[in-house]
Parts: C-alpha cells; structure tokens; sequence
C-alpha cells in the first residue's frame, strides 16, 4: 500500500514549504495539491496555484511523486495547460502525475461567466480533454477539431520525460468517467459516494470498485496493471482523527483492493480540521515501509 497526502494551497511559500519538504521526510509516496481557482468554504482565503506551487515543490523535494487532485476542463484548455505539465514533469525530474477528472459545479464552473454544463456534459468535455491532452503530451505537434476545444498545429517540444507521457490518474464516480479512467488512466481515484455515514460510504466505494473493474475487463485492461487511488477524507470520517481511525481506513482500503490511499494534511479548522500531531504518530508508526527507507 502507497500512501500519499494532500497539502491545500493556501499559505505562503514560507509556511508551505516546510510541509512539502516533511511530507517527503515522513516517507509518504506521493504528495498533492489541489487545482481549483477557489474551493468551496475557503473560496474568500488564500488560495495559490497548483502548477506554480507543486513547481517550488519539485524544486525542494528529491523522491516524492508530485501531483494535481485533481485538474479539470472547469478553467483549463489542453493546449496551455500540456505546455504547463511538460515543465513540471521537467522541473520534477519525472515525478509529476496528472490527477484529472470532470469537474463539479461550484466556484471553479462559474467564475469565469461560462455556462454551466449538465453532468453528462462535463463527462463529454472530459473525454476530449483526455483525449487531446493525450495526443498533445505524445506527439510534437497536434491539429484537433471538437465540440469543446480547437487546437492548430499545437507543437509540443520537449517531449515528456516519463514515456510515452505523464501518467494519468483519473478520478471517477460515475459509469462513463469510470470507463474512462479504465480508458486513458494509469490509475483511478475515487472520492466513493457521498454518505451519511462511515459505512454507507464504505459500501459505496466498494461498489465503485466492483463497477471499475467491469471496466477494465471491457477495456481488455488487465486489472493488475492500473493503480487504485482512494481519497480517505471524503469519508464522513476524517482519516487523521486518529492513529486508530487511520489504521482501519487503510485496512479497510487494503481489503479492497486499492494500492493506494490518499489523506489531507490536518488544518487548524474548518475542512480537515485535525492535529499535526496525530500525523507526526502516523508517519513514525504507521506508514507503510517507513522503517526500511
């Protein structure tokens, strides 16, 4: 089991830095952030950009996978934003994976004054997204024409340094996201279904699980070769509440297949309030394979 753990970007570079740096310390194996414009009750905070922040974080870090959870089509067309992940996967030496999925309503839909799309839209707009942003990320240059993007003899020079490309992570709850995340990803994150409770979510998330390798068996994908990413905290329960909680969460995870979960660094209120304490426990007794690294 691979754990990683999200980092909000909300500070400046010299608060944030230093968890950046702890996450890779700890022993964690991948670190995040989030790439939203504004997020939900912290939209009127300090909120930094993904591509700059995870940038300075490459730049500070030696190990540890880098990433978006997750990037959507809401503010971002392929063409720019392809320009944009060649230099991280440069800037991080080939550490950098691409967490992408449709994007909800909300803040991020709105704030540019474009109209709101339907749920079966957004899967629409993600399909060619991936699709392009596939082709822009494989070959030098791309001419595309479709429904939501136009690219012209788009050059995309270097190439990637992960080959054929920067991995994809697609995220996926519904029937036709999660055939494309079987599709076009390297692995698979879900947030499960929103519950009430701890064990109505985890019925959900194991039905979501059953549900993505029917996927893949049509993709004619073998099931062991696609990474599973479960985000713990969108359980009704926070992961890091703690150290018992964590242990269960990951168990509970393990059991059903996933290779790899993901929690978020603890805030002192509001979403993911909790104790940087409980997370120094985890990351000295509870880490998977920390003790041999």
């Amino acid at each position: 089991m691979r754990v990683g753990i999200v980092i909000l970007p909300e500070h400046r570079w010299w608060a944030a830095e230093p968890k950046w740096r702890a996450a890779e310390e700890y022993g964690f194996d991948h670190a995040w952030t989030y790439d939203h414009l504004g997020w939900r009750s912290l939209v009127d905070g300090p909120w930094f950009g993904a591509v700059p922040t995870l940038t300075a974080a490459a730049l500070v870090t030696e190990r540890i996978r880098l990433g978006t959870f997750v990037a959507s089509p809401n503010f971002r067309h392929p063409v720019p934003f392809a320009k944009e992940l060649i230099a991280l996967d440069d800037f991080s030496d080939g550490r950098f994976v691409l967490g992408v999925g449709a994007g909800g309503g909300g803040y991020d839909a709105d704030v540019l004054g474009m109209p709101r799309l339907t749920p079966g839209q957004r899967v629409d707009r993600l399909a060619e997204f991936l699709d392009l942003l596939d082709q822009l990320l494989r070959v030098s240059k791309v001419s595309w024409s479709g429904d939501y993007y136009t690219a012209h003899e788009a050059w995309n020079l270097p190439d990637c340094v992960q080959r054929p490309r920067i991995p994809f992570v697609v995220a996926a709850n519904g029937s036709r996201s999660v055939r494309l995340a079987a599709h076009y990803g390297a692995g698979w994150v879900t947030t499960g279904q929103q519950s009430e409770t701890v064990e109505q979510w985890w019925t959900g998330v194991a039905e979501l699980s059953a549900r993505f390798d029917e996927a893949l068996d049509e993709s004619e994908r073998q099931r062991s070769t696609v990474d599973r990413y479960l985000s713990l905290d969108a359980s009704p329960r926070y992961a890091l509440s703690s150290v018992d909680a964590w242990q269960e969460a990951v168990g509970r995870a393990e059991e059903l297949g996933f290779t790899d979960v993901v929690v978020h660094w603890p805030r002192e209120s509001g979403p993911y309030a909790g104790s940087e304490q409980v997370l120094e426990r985890v990351a000295r007794d509870a880490l998977p394979g920390v003790q041999g690294r």
